[in-house]
């Protein structure tokens, strides 16, 4: 089975901004087209690995709330060299792990990050309102105008 993209989307629901994936996965789960498949991971993508890889998209996003000392609610794509200097939510294994084993199966792989602005109580607006123009994005199948994070 061949799908042109995966979505994984990560992070507590529970968790203040830590909750964008799930926020995402269920804004987009009846947006998409047949060839894409929306995971939400909660805080264990790990477990949907074996998925991943039956399901061998094209294309596999990640996305997550991270901390890159930018404004809450910036959007940038993360290269998997940067991962290791910033902090990226509470999960059970560290994303670039995750990417590294996924590496080995997949064609292409992007991580995009969600600056947060808190990890506790509701998802903020700042977070809000960037995931809504995320998806839009993803939608539209339009990477080009996110900033890649230096």
């Amino acid at each position: 089975m061949e799908m042109n993209l995966v979505i994984l989307c990560i992070g507590n629901k529970y968790g203040g901004d830590d909750g964008i994936g799930p926020y995402i996965a269920k804004k987009l789960i009846n947006k998409t087209k047949g060839d894409c498949y929306i995971i939400d991971s909660g805080t264990n993508p790990e477990n949907y690995t074996s998925l991943i890889k039956k399901l061998n998209p094209k294309l596999l996003i990640i996305l997550d709330a991270v901390e890159m000392g930018l404004k809450p609610g910036n959007i940038r794509i993360i290269d998997k060299s940067k991962i290791g200097v910033m902090h990226i939510s509470s999960h059970n294994i560290p994303i670039s792990l995750l990417i590294s084993y996924l590496e080995k199966y997949l064609k292409k792989i992007i991580f995009i990050g969600i600056q947060s602005k808190r990890m506790s109580g509701n998802l903020s607006e700042e977070c809000k309102k960037s995931s809504n123009i995320l998806i839009k994005n993803i939608l539209n199948n339009n990477f080009e105008n996110i900033d890649i994070f230096e």
